[in-house]
């Protein structure tokens, strides 16, 4: 889970994240880190600012297909919804 650290994740956060998900969840994390990678630094892109609270509490979506996640994001006006999600991560459940 090391390779989170180069998107600002803290050792903290990750440990968080082991804290709070399954094993097999944190194995397939691990063995698609390159696609999880790939919707990570879509989402930084878009300037979304508060990345690191998005994957901690939606990280099985980021195990999603490249291009299924962003066909998601693409779908609302972006600098809308960085804004909406700044202001509360549980938009994700609607997307």
């Amino acid at each position: 889970m090391k390779f989170l650290e180069k998107y600002g994740f803290q050792k903290k956060d990750i440990e968080e994240l082991k804290e709070n998900s399954t094993n097999s969840l944190l194995k397939e994390i691990e063995a698609h880190k390159k696609l999880v990678e790939k919707n990570l630094e879509y989402l930084n892109s878009l300037g979304v600012t508060n990345l690191i609270e998005i994957f901690i509490n939606y990280h099985d979506m980021f195990l999603m297909d490249n291009s299924n996640f962003v066909e998601i994001f693409n779908q609302y006006e972006s600098k809308s919804l960085v804004e909406k999600l700044a202001k509360d991560v549980r938009v994700m459940e609607y997307l």
